[in-house]
């Protein structure tokens, strides 16, 4: 639980309120700011302001609500209410893989040029969204032209100030962040973003002023740092199922060593998500553009994808072939504490299992509406209400994502439901002897 603070100074835009803009926005008004959100989704704007939050994030929902109680906190659909007065408008909007791995820009230029058609005074405009070395310098110039139609000449600066916000837990990162990132160009916009993060460094957060673009890479290579250590884990456990290793015992002593540390290491079915998958592509884009061969991260990318092929033909031996098999997949969100499945790794290994010709069901504590809406919306899935009813009569049981609800399921009754022996356990939550004790046939992933 966090405690508000009143801090009357600087009144707070955010633009874009999907993922990042309405925790950053939250977040901004927990600070004691006047924070609009402001998002061209009417119907999702209306249902903010009934304080019917889209996503799925811990505390967030109280939050939101509390602070629109308040008054602290509203939200817009319009451009002109949301710049009305605005000392800091933040933008917060997609910036999706275009077809060649790119970052889109489309929404923050277009996001851009609106700030630039309704300014009235300074304004400091920041960048959150995930962005390409030299998008500063293109919101700016964008700014400009859009002041130039209205024959006006007003003060603004341009600050790059990417988030590091984990699904599952983003309100806790950005209220306990390890280190803030803000990339400035001057001693004005330096004084503003120092006012609006003070309490953070009251607090002991270290604020890490820089130029703008070392800023902008600095998010991509953390992403793809992150990504790496996930990818080099996950090898590693492709070698131990071949020698007869444990990659848990391995991951274990690696991390213990201070140079290494434990995050990260935990082996599994690859990354997935909003960010990784994205933030690879485009850092591999940004370092083809600038004639830098980013090999590391593009052979990342491949091992990735390599990883939930290989899970996906160990699932299919295992079984002696996918078709006609009844298989329940335990998880579609790609974390836990998150409704997020973008790219999950569960969502293509049910969609590989089915074009396999298996017959799958699934179970996500939270993840369900967005995979019937969305990712799986047009195959022949059978969505349970619960565990223990997706696993009823299958051959073979796969868990995908860890929840703590998964940690804690009774197995010797999820053995008396199926019908089948298979269990493949693609998090490592269950030891092996355990399992097959209660007469599994048992997989992990590097065990």
């Amino acid at each position: 639980m966090f405690e508000s603070v009143v801090t009357p100074m600087l009144r707070i835009s955010v633009i874009g309120a999907g993922y990042v803009g309405l925790v950053s926005g939250a977040c901004l008004s927990q600070f004691g700011f006047q924070v609009t959100c402001m998002d061209s989704d009417k119907e999702k704007v209306a249902r903010l302001r009934r304080t019917e939050i889209p996503i799925y994030e811990p505390e967030l929902d109280r939050m939101v609500k509390e602070h629109i109680a308040a008054g602290r906190l509203r939200f817009t659909s319009e451009y002109c209410e949301a710049m009305d007065g605005a000392d800091v408008v933040f933008i917060a909007v997609g910036t999706p893989s275009d077809v060649d791995g790119s970052a889109d820009l489309r929404y923050v230029i277009q996001a851009a040029n609106l700030i630039g058609a309704h300014m009235g005074q300074y304004t400091v405009v920041v960048d959150k969204s995930t962005v390409p070395v030299g998008t500063g310098q293109l919101v700016k110039q964008t700014i400009f032209s859009a002041l130039k139609n209205r024959e006006l000449t007003i003060p603004f600066d341009v600050v790059s100030n990417p988030e590091f916000l984990r699904e599952g837990s983003a309100v806790k990162d950005f209220m306990e962040p390890d280190r803030i990132v803000v990339g400035v160009e001057s001693d004005r916009a330096r004084t503003v973003m120092g006012t609006l993060y003070g309490q953070l460094a009251e607090e002991g957060r270290d604020i890490i002023f820089c130029d703008i673009e070392t800023a902008e890479l600095i998010k991509y290579a953390s992403n793809a740092y992150l990504a790496t250590r996930i990818t080099f884990i996950n090898e590693l456990a492709l070698l131990c199922e071949e020698i007869g290793a444990d990659v848990s015992k391995v991951s274990a002593a690696m991390g213990a060593d201070h140079r290494i540390g434990p995050n990260y290491l935990m082996a599994g079915p690859g990354y997935g998500g909003s960010c990784f998958p994205k933030d690879t592509r485009a850092l591999v884009s940004i370092g083809r553009d600038y004639g830098v061969n980013m090999s590391v991260v593009e052979t990342v990318i491949r091992a990735n994808d390599n990883q939930r092929r290989h899970i996906v033909k160990r699932i299919t031996n295992g079984l002696g072939g996918a078709k006609g098999r009844n298989i329940a997949v335990l998880g579609l969100a790609f974390k836990p504490d998150t409704d997020d499945v973008r790219e999950s790794p569960a969502v293509g290994i049910v969609k590989d299992l089915i074009y396999r010709g298996a017959q799958v069901s699934v179970y996500d504590p939270v993840s369900m509406e967005n995979t019937k809406s969305g990712a799986l919306a047009q195959l022949n899935v059978s969505f349970a209400d619960s565990a223990m009813t997706a696993v009823r009569d299958v051959d073979a049981v796969v868990i995908a994502t860890e929840w703590e609800e998964f940690k804690h399921l009774d197995m010797e009754k999820v053995r008396s439901l199926i019908r089948g022996t298979h269990l493949f356990d693609l998090r490592n939550l269950f030891e092996r002897t355990a399992m097959e004790s209660l007469g599994f046939t048992y997989y992990g992933v590097g065990r």
